[in-house]
This record gives structure tokens, sequence and C-alpha cells, in this order.
């Protein structure tokens, strides 16, 4: 795919599954450390990453990205298998997680990377973001569900301690699971 700009921060997202039958997806919604646990614990999710995209600075790290002046949002890339798992079950997941009406906030965690997004790789899971959102405004009669919906930019990927970082044990070394159908709650701690 040919870039469209001088600047690779905003050419689309150009990296491909790794099978041809898979799909790509990006979600933004909050710290990516829970939001990922979540995405790896899907039957059919064959993959997931943690990193920044939506914003205008080339290969931005964890502390630009925290700085507020790159416009990124931290987002899960997600690797699924859609005749396992549904970009619309995805979808479900997306908007289990976090606050979608609170703008460039999610709990104690503010700035313009924590906002809420929907990142797509094609028209058709594009229409089905927009379907879902129009759903869960009607959930949130009296608040505006704040969540944006653009094609999905170049991805980059955090750095490797934020990789799994939840399965892994995060700060305190409690490790979390990530097993396939897993209900435990998630404890997101640093």
């Amino acid at each position: 795919m040919a870039s469209s700009t001088t600047n690779p921060a905003l050419d689309p997202d150009s990296d491909i599954p790794e099978n041809p039958g898979h799909e790509l997806a990006q979600f933004a919604s909050g710290c990516f450390w829970g939001s990922e646990l979540r995405f790896q614990r899907v039957v059919g999710v064959i993959k997931t990453e943690v990193g920044y995209s939506q914003g205008h600075v080339h290969d931005p790290n964890y502390r630009l990205v925290c700085s507020g002046t790159t416009n990124h949002s931290e987002v899960v890339r997600v690797q699924f298998d859609p005749q396992v798992c549904p970009y619309s079950d995805l979808l479900s997941v997306f908007w289990s997680r976090h606050d979608p009406t609170t703008l460039n906030r999610q709990g104690g965690d503010v700035g313009t990377q924590y906002r809420s997004g929907i990142y797509y790789y094609n028209e058709e899971q594009d229409c089905l973001a927009k379907k879902s959102k129009e759903a869960k405004q009607k959930e949130f009669k009296d608040k505006r569900v704040v969540t944006e919906i653009l094609p999905a930019k170049r991805f980059y990927r955090a750095e490797e301690y934020h990789q799994q970082y939840l399965e892994k044990g995060g700060g305190n070394g409690n490790k979390q699971s990530a097993q396939k159908g897993c209900n435990d709650p998630i404890k997101c701690y640093g």
C-alpha cells in the first residue's frame, strides 16, 4: 500500500495477519493491560499485541505517548479468526470493558491516550462498529458515547514489558489467567 503522506504515523496500518483467513482489529479503551487480557481470553482470538496508534509521531514510546503530545491511543491489536470469533463478538468485549461516555479518561487514567476508539481495517468492520455504537448509545440515554470510529492507522508495538503484562504478573508478580473462556475478574495494577 503506497503512503499517502510524508508522515508514516498517519498511514493506514498495512500489517497483515499471519494467516490469510484471519483479520486484524484495533481497540482503545483506556489502559491497554486489562483490555489485552480480556481479548486474550476470547475463543477465536489468535494473538494480541498492545501498542500505540492514531497519533502523529513516528515510532513513539510509552513515555512520549504519556506526555500527551503525540495524540496516540493505547490500543490492543487483535488477530482473530472470523470463522470462530465474529467481529461483533470483539465489539461486545470492547463495550463491556470500559465507560465509553468519558472523554480521554477511564477511571483514574486521564489523557488522550486513554480515549475510547474502534479502529477498523475494512468496510464491514466500519459498518458493524457504527451499528454497535448506535446500539450502545441507546443504553446511555442521558450520556453521549464519545467513542471514535476511524480507519486503523499504523500500529506501533509497545515496549516488550507491556505485552501480556497482566498474564506475566504485572508490577507485583500476581499472574492472571489468559486461558480461553476464563471469567476471573481482571485486576489492573502497575
